[in-house]
């Protein structure tokens, strides 16, 4: 009985990859996440940045890519940049770790070359020439011969081929990151390095970097010219009717209605509420920022990052949450958004945390 027993345990733990695997949603890194121009491997992602300068964005994305190649800590470094022209191009080394338990590390060092091409209100972000060196480089493999539909996928398309699938997931997961970091540098008031998210709860279909042009509203700095602390009710004579507006009261608009300047988080910060119940609610302060902006198909959205410290399980477990901007010196938010969480992937170790939340309701004073 006891033989009986050992060899019903090995056999489950000899099948339990194999029915994670059968469980796991690859729809993401499925047919075309993986482009190709001319037989060469190169991810593209278009972001569209209403009313900011090329030179606002070039010296944006320069500093970012200065920061995100030098944590690397090895030869990574900008190699190429031209403001006049709006250019810069930077070589990349790092590792990508597959898995990692007390027992072993299975990881790859992963070499690529980044290039940013800025023009007023836009700027394009590639990733090219992707080089994998194996087994502290015993083995050298290329994208194109690696990680291409006619290489990682069976031949329906269908399915990612086992041996390559890791290669695949992970690569597209990188790039994904990458984006994550232009947006941050793009969207916040002082660039951030970048950050990934959390693990998905529903449905993703798509990587970031093929979900098409990204819209970021750029922060700006503005004067409130309407008092906060007015105490009474004032009446306010509209062309055709008369309107009684209560300065305190919020008013519901709608979520691609949000004014750019509504949320500054240098002038105020966000809070992250999970929970309805008022004495069950866990209550967080996104302690290194975030902003509004769009995301595939228009969609508006807000970006808020933890810092690598905080706490991050409750995020994580959440579907939904409200994110409310607090002005400094005021006690009651000024922007109250009902979110809906959207899936990424996870963030590099000892990073910061980037969420997205698609923005369901938004109510502003």
């Amino acid at each position: 009985m006891k033989n009986l027993t050992q060899v019903l345990v090995a056999l489950f733990c000899l099948c339990m990859p194999a029915l994670l695997h059968a469980q796991r949603d690859d729809s993401k890194y499925l047919a075309g996440a993986v482009p190709e121009v001319d037989g060469k491997v190169v991810f593209t992602k278009d972001f569209s940045i209403p009313g900011m300068s090329q030179d606002t964005i070039y010296s944006r994305l320069l500093k970012w890519m200065d920061a995100r190649l030098a944590k690397n800590e090895n030869n990574s470094r900008v190699v190429f940049s031209d403001k006049e022209k709006g250019q810069i191009v930077g070589m990349g080394d790092e590792w990508i770790v597959f898995s990692s338990t007390a027992l072993s590390l299975d990881r790859t060092k992963i070499l690529y070359q980044l290039t940013v091409t800025c023009q007023p209100e836009k700027c394009i972000f590639e990733v090219e020439k992707i080089r994998f060196n194996y087994r502290e480089g015993k083995e050298k493999y290329t994208a194109e011969e690696w990680i291409t539909d006619k290489y990682a996928l069976n031949k329906s398309k269908t399915k990612l081929v086992r041996g390559l699938a890791k290669w695949r997931r992970k690569t597209v997961d990188f790039v994904d990151d990458l984006c994550v970091g232009v947006t941050e540098a793009l969207s916040a008031t002082v660039a951030k390095a970048p950050t990934e998210e959390k693990k998905e709860e529903q449905k993703e279909t798509k990587a970031l970097v093929n979900s098409g042009t990204t819209v970021i509203t750029p922060k700006t700095q503005v004067t409130v010219e309407t008092p906060q602390t007015a105490t009474a009710p004032v009446t306010v004579t509209a062309p055709q009717t008369n309107a009684q507006v209560v300065p305190n009261a919020y008013k519901e608009v709608a979520p691609n209605a949000i004014p750019a300047n509504a949320i500054q988080t240098g002038n105020g910060k966000l809070v992250i509420v999970i929970g309805e119940e008022p004495f069950n609610m866990t209550m967080m302060t996104a302690n290194a920022g975030g902003s509004l902006g769009k995301i595939a198909g228009g969609k508006p959205v807000i970006f808020t990052i933890l810092s690598p410290e905080q706490p991050y399980e409750q995020m994580e477990a959440a579907g939904n949450y409200t994110v409310r901007f607090y002005p400094n010196g005021q006690t009651e938010p000024s922007v109250i958004l009902e979110c809906k969480k959207v899936p990424s992937q996870a963030p590099i170790e000892g990073m910061p945390r980037t969420y997205i939340g698609e923005i369901l309701k938004a109510k502003i004073k």
